[in-house]
This record gives structure tokens, sequence and C-alpha cells, in this order.
């Protein structure tokens, strides 16, 4: 029989017992669904089905719009449109006698419209705000929720629970007390409809947001702070203030003088509102206004008066006859003003007030530049008003120069700044022009600046306007300090040894100055011819004195003479140490310094320059080349005074090094190996002493290679030139063993069950590990690395021997062990007293199935077993009866198998349905 027809066996079975129960029979009808909830204008399939055994007369009774859209010979599906209200179709059937089955159809409304009631324009503050939503046709209302916003913030929620399910729409009024911190405020209705008792879902809809704007006004007049007097032309200030005002950016302001609306400013304080404008009043407007300050919000108004008079005056006219006028001349002097008002000439009021008052003058010179002055006053509303103007006359002549403002002679010092001043009188005012008849030199009169010898000299001095001209002559003496330049005194002087010179400075300066020189540490003056000696070399301190000052000079006398060598300063042997950076030094005697050159002779390479280090050489200069050989070399130093030659005798040595190829960083050991040391060497002169530590402590003396000698040394190279330093590490490597082979779960392994066996190996490097599974075992899983062996849904030919082999480079290791699979018999029993033969025939057949099929070869899916209800035994090795039969397991090192004390036992148990 094929497993196929082992798994059509169990329904049929089933079928046959169903036709032996008593109670099954009789026509019914249903429909499906038995309860819908729909949206309104929405369609519903409704599906009638009956159970008669004969074909009936299937229908559906409603009122509503309905459709046949399938069929079949026991069951009909309709399809109801446009569905408005709440209905209860029936199914019907005729099937000897009529059987019906009625459902409950109920239709829901969607809040489509949500509205919020328009809000007032303006709503005072502190007063009652009433809030109105409206929701048509949504329904049913008993599971609407209507809420009233303040923005997020929830006013107040109503839910309509417990209404008609035929209830449609809603309304929520609320009343709420308007505040400052409402203004602005976005206002608005949610409307939710909860159909989840239903299977749907919760569906909501909000409203348009409104508005709202509160204001509040103080009930005092603004205050209004205006000029009592404006005059006709002018320009003044008015202020009005109201306190109280919210929001005080909201309110219209109307600021008027007379007719005429002024141009306000306004600016914010708080709650207040200060308004600012500038009053302007024409001739129109002269006489008694009022000035109106207005302040509107919310639809309400507070008002201020204020009574402005408005007036003309005009200032007095001031006129000379001739304003610029030569002298000697008569000059006429009239001040006039407007009707009505005094005028009074510099202190002389006219005789009535309209008159204007007058005064003659004959002009001199005195009266140049004089000023003269009108005042006007006039009287409104009670209040004195003056105005006032003045002139200047001016008087023409012809220039005059003074000592007082132009001197015959000048004595200046050099340096400071001056200003150079010849000045002369006159009207117009004269142009003075200073220059030197013998160089054409100018003075630079009126200006200040620096005082120079240059200015020196005899100036002709002519004062010119078009009266007339006036001419001087002045003369400038200019004083200044002495000097020393580098050519009278130069700063540096070179003598040469041996010979004769003598030492003098000239200096610049009026009076003439005196020079004297002194050398540095003595108290006589150089005088007269000296006979050049080294000591000569220095400073020397030059010093001009005059009547202004005085002034020095240091001088540097500087001794040259020929090149010599000295033993300690350029020795005749040297020891070069390689790698130190340390230049051969030989400093040589002499002025100029001379250069020095030290060229390989006899043993050293031929023509091979020597490298120096000059006297002032910087530390860290780069280290000579290690090509460099010893030998004798020849050092010649030259300057432009002669040369002298000097034999050098040049060894090297060098300070300990150790690399890569002297020392590894890396060295492998294998354990069990004889024992021996670090291979650690270091190259220098003389032969450095190389000695190995791990954390300052000595390695041990072993015979033998153990883990416990890896880790990291310090090898440590030393000679009398410093030492070198070198980390090594050391890895020990051994072979592997199979330090651990499990298998879980431990208590036992049943057909059909999971197993999972890890295998632990210690090796160095890290072992491979590999598998050798009984043969026709499959579906074996193995982790990434194989330590692990799974098992999922273990069969008889996953019994057996398991072998874990661990391998690296220096050998082999390996352990097994034995598993079994094995469960008991299952057993189906169906029960009934009705149908027990029926089902023992069955059973007998199943079972016969599962021993000659499946067990014999050992494959079985289990799910499927549990599921039909069917029973077998996965025993892997031909059976065992019983849940307690085990599997042994063992080890085996070395590939030779040792025996293990007491068995692992793994089992798969199936369990019937």
């Amino acid at each position: 029989m094929a497993p196929g027809a082992a798994r059509l066996a169990l329904p049929a079975l089933l079928a046959l017992i169903g036709v032996l129960v008593p109670g099954l029979g009789g026509a019914q009808i249903s429909v499906h669904p038995p309860e819908a909830t729909i949206p309104r204008g929405g369609t519903v399939q409704v599906n009638c089905s009956t159970s008669c055994d004969q074909t009936p007369t299937l229908g559906l009774e409603t009122q509503l719009t309905k459709k046949e859209v399938a069929h079949g010979s026991h069951w009909k599906v309709f399809e109801l449109s446009d569905v408005q209200e709440d209905s209860h179709p029936i199914c019907f059937a005729n099937c000897g006698k009529q059987i019906m089955a009625s459902m409950s159809l109920a239709v829901y409304w969607f809040p489509e419209r949500v509205e919020l009631l328009p809000l007032p324009r303006w709503q005072p503050v502190g007063e009652n705000l009433t809030l109105r939503c409206r929701v048509p046709g949504a329904g049913p209302r008993g599971s609407l929720t209507l809420t009233l916003l303040r923005g997020a913030q929830e006013l107040i929620r109503r839910s309509f629970a417990g209404e008609p399910p035929r209830a449609r729409g809603a309304v929520l009024t609320a009343t709420v007390l308007a505040r400052r911190e409402d203004h602005g405020a976005n206002f608005s209705c949610r409307a939710e409809l909860d159909l989840r008792p239903h299977g749907l879902g919760l569906f909501s809809n909000s409203s348009a947001p409104r508005e709202l704007r509160t204001f509040a006004l103080s009930p005092d007049p603004p205050r209004l702070a205006v000029p009592r007097l404006l005059e006709v032309g002018s320009e003044r200030p008015v202020r009005c203030t109201l306190d109280e005002l919210f929001p005080a950016s909201e309110a219209e302001v109307y600021l008027a003088l007379g007719d005429h609306r002024l141009s306000p400013d306004i600016t914010l304080e708080g709650d207040a509102l200060v308004v600012t404008a500038t009053a302007t009043a024409n001739a129109e407007q002269e006489g008694a206004r009022q000035l109106v300050c207005n302040v509107t919000l919310g639809g309400e108004s507070r008002e201020t008066r204020e009574n402005v008079t408005v007036y003309s005056f005009p200032a007095p006219v001031l006129t000379l006859s001739e304003p610029s006028t030569p002298e000697g001349k008569v000059v006429t002097v009239t001040c006039a003003a407007g009707p009505g008002a005094l005028v009074t000439l510099d202190g002389i009021p006219a005789v009535v007030p309209g008159q204007p008052a007058q005064l003659q003058l004959n002009a001199t010179e005195d009266d140049d530049k004089r000023s003269f002055f009108c005042d006007a006053s006039l009287e409104v509303v009670g209040e004195t008003l003056s105005k006032n103007k003045s002139a200047e006359l001016r008087v023409l002549y012809a220039p005059r120069l003074d000592d007082s403002d132009c001197p015959r002679s000048w004595t200046w010092p050099e340096g400071p700044e001056q200003t150079l001043r010849c000045e002369a009188r006159g009207n117009p005012a004269p142009s003075v022009h200073c220059e030197r008849p013998d160089s054409g030199a100018v003075l630079a009169l009126g200006l200040q600046g620096p005082v120079t010898r240059a200015l020196a000299g005899t100036y002709r001095c002519t004062a010119v306007n078009r009266q007339g001209e006036a001419v001087k002559e002045v003369t400038v003496t200019v004083e200044y300090a002495p000097s020393l330049d580098s050519i009278g005194c130069p700063e540096h002087i070179t003598w040469l040894e041996g010979t004769e010179v003598s030492l003098s400075c000239v200096a610049h300066g009026v009076p003439p100055p005196s020079v004297s020189c002194v050398h540095s540490g003595e108290a006589g003056v150089v005088e007269g011819l000296l006979h050049v000696v080294r000591e000569h070399a220095g400073t020397y301190r030059c010093e001009a004195t005059n009547a202004q000052g005085s002034v020095a000079k240091t001088v540097a006398v500087t001794v040259e003479y020929g090149p010599s060598f000295e033993e300690q300063s350029c020795p005749s042997n040297w020891t070069w140490v390689e790698g130190s950076g340390q230049l051969f030094s030989c400093n040589v005697d002499g002025k100029p310094e001379p250069s020095v050159e030290c060229i390989g002779s006899e043993g050293a390479s031929e023509g091979l320059l020597l490298p120096l280090a000059s006297p002032d050489s910087p530390p860290g200069v780069p280290s000579i080349a290690s090509g460099l050989a010893p030998g004798i070399y020849i050092c010649n130093a030259t300057n432009r005074h002669g040369s002298m030659v000097k034999t050098v005798a040049v060894s090297t040595e060098s300070p300990p090094q150790m690399d890569e190829s002297t020392c590894p960083s890396h060295q492998t050991w294998l354990e069990g190996a004889e024992a021996a040391g670090l291979a650690c060497a270091a190259r220098g002169r003389p032969s450095p002493q190389v000695r190995c530590s791990r954390e300052g402590v000595p390695r041990p003396q072993r015979l033998r290679v153990s883990r416990e000698d890896a880790g990291t040394y310090r090898c440590l190279a030393t000679n009398m030139h410093g030492t070198d330093a070198r980390t090594v590490t050391v890895g020990v490597e051994y072979r592997p063993v199979v330090a651990e082979l499990a298998a879980s779960p431990p208590g036992g392994v049943r057909p059909g069950g999971n197993f999972t066996l890890t295998c632990r190996a210690e090796a160095w490097p890290p072992a491979q590990i590999s598998w050798r599974a009984p043969p026709g075992a499959l579906n074996i899983g193995l982790s990434s690395n194989n330590s692990t062996l799974s098992v999922a849904g273990a069969m008889g030919s996953h019994g057996g021997e398991y072998e874990c082999a661990a391998t690296n480079a220096h050998g082999r290791h390996a352990r097994r062990i034995t598993v079994r699979v094995a469960g008991p018999w299952l057993w189906v029993a169906v029960g009934g007293a009705a149908g027990g033969a029926a089902l023992l025939a069955a059973g007998a057949g199943l079972a016969f199935y599962v021993q000659s099929t499946a067990c014999k070869k050992g494959e079985y899916n289990v799910q499927e077993a549990e599921s039909s209800g069917e029973a077998v035994c996965l025993n892997g090795a031909g059976g065992g009866t019983g849940g307690g039969t085990g599997a042994e397991g063992g080890t085996e090192a070395a590939d030779t198998a040792e025996a293990q004390a007491g068995g692992e036992v793994f089992a798969i148990q199936l369990t019937s349905a």
C-alpha cells in the first residue's frame, strides 16, 4: 500500500463513523453573515444555503434593492445595494416545508459634516461665550461622541450612548468664560463614530477651526498732552496715552487737529497704548481749535479733546544799508516786525508797536565784525512771546603786519612741532606769503609741523588783500643737537694687527659740537696714532656735545689676524661613535674666522671630506654617514690673512643595534622539544652583551619546552656606548586533544526528536574539527566551525557510532560516542459502541501498513503521523520493545577505542494525536 493511500484511509473512516452516529439529519437553512454593519448607501452580499436533501427553492425576503450574483444547487448569493436604513432580510427555502433564517443589517453614517457655529467678531473678556457644535445625519447616535476643543485642549466631551439605533445627528452646546489668553485661540468640534464593537474601526472628523478675538477696554478716556499755543508753520509734539487695553495692537487710533488728521506713531508698552504725532498748523487754521484723540477696539471707543490756539508771529527783519563797506562810510541799521509786535534795536525800543527802530554810524576799523541785535515781542492769549535776529557789519581796510602777530626774528629748537604764524590784520582777510629770496623756499604758515634745520634762513613776508598790501622781513634760526652719522663716524672699523691707525669721529650740529672717544673699560680718551695689537679690538664710546645736547655712539673695532691651530680646540686623535650624531670638532683661531677642511689621506678614503661641527652648531645635527672610514686626515685652515695645516687620526666605534635579522620579534617553540635559548644577537663595537628576561625575571632552566614558556620577553644589548632593547614574543605550539565529546539531551533520543553532539578540542595552532557518522545517516547539520553536529527529526539510520577528530600541524586525536534511536509502539483507539466493529477492521489495516512499510524503511514524517493519529516505532536497528531502550556511548583516543564506564541513552518517543 502506498503512503498516500494510507493517509486517505483516515478521512474515509471518519465519514463512515458519521453515518453510523445517530441524531444527524433534518433540513436546515443558514444565512451568512448573520450580522453586518455597513456605511449608508453601501453594498453587502448575503449567502443563503440549506442542507435540504432535495433541490429546494431558495430566496431572500427584503425591501432593499437586491440582485442574485451567484448560486448553486443548495445556495444562492444576493447583493443588496444602496442600503439607507437598518434592515432584517430573511432567507427562506421550500424543502417539504418552508424554513427561514433572518439576518441583522445595521447602517452607519460617517460624520461628513461637523460644524462649529460662527463666533462673535469680538468677545469682551470676562463675559460668557456660547459654543455650539452640530453634526447632521451622522449615526447611529448611540455610537457618536462630540468634543468641543480650544486648540488641542478638550473643553467638553459628550457621548450619546443609549440613544435609539435609528437616531441620527447630534448637537452639543457649551458656555465658557472668555479670557485674555483666548485671544487668537482656535476653537473646533470633533465628532467620533465608534463602530469597533461591530468589528469596524473608529471614524472621526473635525470642523474647520474658528478663531476667537477677545478684548478689554478701559472705561477711562485717553490722556492727551498737547501744546496750548501752536505757531503757524511750526511743528509741536502731541502725545495720547490709554491704559488697560487688550489687545493693544488691535486698537484703531484717530488723532486730528480740527478737521486735519495727523499721522500718529503708535507704541505698545504692555497693556498701554502710546500715540505720538507732530502737529503742524497753517494760516487757514489760525485761531482756537480742538485736538481730538479717539481709540476704538472691539466696536467700542474712548475719546479726549483739548483746546489749541493757532497763531502767526513772523521773525523780525534786521537790515544794514551797507553790510560790507569801506572804512569812513555812513551805514544805516533798521529793525522791523509784523503788526502788533514791539521791536527793540540794540536795547533801544521803537516808539509804538508795529513801527521800526533805526540807527546810523560812520564805519571805522573798530566797527569791523560788529554785531547788531533786533528783538520782537508779541502777546498771545495772555502769554508774551519773543523772537530775535542779529546781523554783522563788515568794514573793509588794508593789511597791517604787527610785530605781535608776525615777529621779525624766530629761534626754534629742532624737533618739537610748532605752528608757524605770521598773521596780518585787514578786511577782507589778507593772504600772507613768506618766501626765501635766495632759494624760493616757502614757510607753511598756520600749519603745525616739526621744526627742521631746512627752515633756517631769511624770509620776505607779504600780506595782500584788495584794499592794499604790507611787506616785512623775518629771520628764522633752527638749533639742533649733535649727530654722528656713518660717514663721519662709522659703526664698524677693521684694523690689521701690526699696522698704525688713528680713531676719529666727525659730528654735525648747531652750534658745532666737540667729540671724544673712550675704549670700553678704560678711562682715558683715545688720541693720536695707535700701533695695532689684538687688545685694541673691542667697543669704543664716542660722544658729541653742544648747547642743544649730546649724542653718543658705539664704534666696534675688529682686529684681524691669520689662522692658528691649538691641540685643545682641534685634537690630533678623534674617536667617532657611529650613530651618535656628534660631528668632529676642529676650531681654529683667526680673524676673520678661517674655513677648515679635513681631507682623507693615509688609511682613509682618499679625498673624502671629514664632516666638521662649527663652533655655533645647534643641537640635533644629523648623524655622520656610517660609511665614513677611519684613518689619517689632513686639516687645512685658511682666511684672507694666511693658512695653516694639521694632521689628525680618526678611529670608529658603535653602540649596540638589534633588528629583525639579529633578534626576530616573533619566535615559536614546540611543547616537549628540547629547551633552547632565545635567538637574539646584537651588532656593535665593542661587541655588546645580550640578556633576555620576562617581566624582569630571567627564564627558568628547563629540559623541555612547556606552555608556561609562552609570553613576551625583553632582550637588552649593552656596551660602553649605550644599550638597545627589543621585545620578543614567544609562542608555544602543541598537539591537539579532544577534551570533551558530549550529547544533548543527555536523557535520551526518541524517533522524530532532535539531538546535538558537541566536540571541544585543545590545540595550538587551533585544530580543524571533522566528524564521521554512521552509514546512511542523512540530514546532519554542522556549525560554522564544525564543533557541533545536530540532527532534527531523528530516524533509525541516525543510530550508531559517531567520531570527532581534531587535527593540526603537530598531530591528530579522536574520540567516539554511540547514539541509539528507539521508542514504543503507538496505538490508535476510536471509541463508540455503535462503530466499534468497523473501527477494528480499519485499525488492523493501518497497523499492517505501519509495520510492513514505515518500520522497514526507517522513514516516516513525524508531523504527519501525529496529525493523522497513526503510530509507528522508529528503532533504526530493527526494533525494540518498550519505551526504555537505550544507547551506549564510548570514546577512543589516538584512533584506539577505549571502553567507557556506563552507557549514554538517546531515544525518540512518538505520541498519538
